[in-house]
């Protein structure tokens, strides 16, 4: 299914590597020194509060009360409504917080509590998780891309050093986890790991039981379950022997089987004492009642609700049948694909496409969501550095309402700037005549990636084109968002501009990114021949 390096014929570059790594570690602790969400907003405060109250209620009270309703858990109070991962993760900190300061736990005394010394503690939480689960995963993949094109390629955007910083530099998640203030890190961290198991070491079970991980720390990993279901379905029926075919798919089947029930039992047992347990963290985990989505994110709905205002017109079930068939219409073409043409350059691909069409067209979508896209397309930007920084430049401009909204504009500003500096930085090593510019002509952008390729130079410009009066349009919105005062009647004018522009960019992202997969090639694993003695 793909191409192995002979282990004699690759090096890791390395030359830059552990400064880019402080770097973007420094970064996060940059960001993490200005304001949270919700600082000094009574009565609910913001995220920050609600990661903090998760930890006095898992402390404080029974564990099979977590996610009921009790005189000591009001759930309209920032009720647990992540699966049992997160409260275990929760709980674990919300240890460490009684033992530090006691005061950050206590039960309804410590509602809205905030000081100097809990935040660093919290930020610390924060910048360990990262470190643990997506910093460690994010290494090992950037190594492996450039352990498999071997030590004498021209590609400068799998080196380890170049690839590793430049997926640490991303500003979205940064900005979300260490200044709005979340653990995606988690959840994102162990989808890197489970993507690393198949793509690298190609262990089907270590992959799946990191996914169920994955999935039981934050239910939004759904966007990435179809890739996952249709790679390690199809591999059950791939080079299997023809004596005994039936009885080693079987067997392969099982294995994953077991992997994926136990893995469950195992997070879920401590909380499940009925049936009624299990539909009532159902119930807390997917909350039909709060509508199709949540602010001003940059999806399909969210646009058409400028011109059709859809709780109006349609009830809620009737809402969760079109976003269901909308999403399986919008990621069946890359699924099929992927099913029938298997390979792991697909894999990464149909991630990307999967996940943006629930993005687009899922039900009960928040802005923060377009991190599960952003990552995989990270993950694939050294196959494609143009189309993936632009597209990541887009995903963090998608969220800059909710950003202003949490006075992270300073750090918006200038992660998204050295995000772009590194990036140009890059470029110019790689091409001696590249100018300060040159990270807008798309040309200069795949020479720098393969020197080799020969592209279409009309397409190229138009991409040039485009990615320039796209750069000009975030520009212009985030400055009327700044200085422009709205009108009365629209006081969320700028907000849902810059989520319809958006999600323009979305659409057009999800066709070029299928295209993309489409035109791959299959490449079907080849049988490896056992030598005989």
């Amino acid at each position: 299914m793909g191409k192995r390096a002979d282990p004699d014929k690759f090096t890791v570059t390395k030359e830059a590597l552990l400064p880019g790594l402080f770097f973007a570690l420094f970064l996060r602790w940059c960001v993490a020194a200005y304001p949270y969400s919700g600082y000094k907003k009574p009565p609910m405060y913001g995220d920050y509060e609600a990661q903090r109250h998760w930890q006095e209620i898992t402390v404080q009270t029974q564990v099979s009360h977590w996610y009921r309703n009790t005189t000591q858990n009001d759930l309209q109070y920032w009720g647990l409504d992540y699966p049992p991962l997160t409260a275990y993760h929760s709980f674990l900190i919300g240890l460490v917080a009684d033992w530090l300061d006691p005061e950050s736990v206590r039960l309804f005394a410590s509602r809205g509590y905030e000081s100097d010394q809990h935040k660093t503690f919290m930020r610390w939480t924060v910048f360990l998780s990262d470190l643990y689960f997506y910093v460690t995963a994010a290494l090992c993949i950037c190594i492996d891309a450039e352990r498999i094109i071997g030590k004498y390629h021209t590609n400068v955007f799998k080196r380890t050093d170049i690839a590793t910083t430049l997926f640490l530099l991303y500003p979205g998640l940064i900005l979300i986890d260490h200044g709005h203030f979340q653990y995606n890190c988690v959840s994102l961290g162990l989808f890197l790991w489970a993507s690393f198991f198949i793509i690298a070491i190609q262990n089907d079970t270590l992959a799946t039981i990191c996914f169920v991980l994955a999935l039981n720390y934050k239910q939004m990993e759904l966007y990435h379950a179809l890739p996952f279901f249709i790679y390690l379905l199809r591999k059950c029926f791939m080079c299997v022997p023809n004596k005994g075919r039936f009885s080693h798919i079987i067997h392969r089947f099982n294995k994953l089987a077991i992997a994926v029930i136990s893995t469950f039992i195992i997070i879920w047992y401590p909380l499940l004492n009925s049936w009624d347990d299990v539909f009532q963290v159902l119930h807390r985990l997917f909350p039909v009642k709060r509508g199709v989505f949540e602010d001003k994110v940059s999806n399909v709905w969210c646009s058409a609700n400028v011109f059709i205002k859809l709780k109006y017109v349609y009830n809620n079930e009737e809402m969760i049948r079109m976003c269901f068939l909308c999403t399986i219409m919008a990621a069946l073409p890359s699924c099929i694909d992927f099913f029938f043409r298997i390979n792991r350059k697909k894999f990464v691909l149909c991630l990307i496409n999967v996940s943006l069409a629930f993005f687009l067209f899922s039900y009960q979508v928040h802005e923060k969501s377009i991190l599960l896209v952003a990552i995989p397309v990270v993950m694939h930007l050294p196959e494609d550095p143009f189309m993936c920084f632009w597209f990541l430049l887009v995903s963090t401009f998608s969220m800059l309402p909710l950003l202003l909204k949490d006075g992270l504009l300073i750090p918006f500003l200038c992660t998204s700037l050295i995000y772009l500096s590194f990036y140009s930085i890059i470029l110019k090593l790689s091409t001696k005549d590249a100018g300060i510019l040159s990270f807008l002509n798309a040309n200069t952008v795949y020479k720098a990636a393969n020197p080799m390729a020969n592209h279409n130079s009309v397409i190229l410009k138009l991409l040039s084109t485009n990615f320039f009066f796209s750069l000009q349009g975030m520009f212009w919105l985030g400055l009327g968002t700044l200085l422009v005062e709205p009108p009365p009647r629209y006081p969320d004018i700028f907000p849902l501009l810059i989520s319809m522009y958006s999600c323009i960019h979305f659409i057009f992202f999800l066709v070029y990114f299928t295209h993309q997969q489409i035109s791959l090639p299959t490449c079907l694993p080849i049988k490896i021949k056992v030598k005989k003695n």
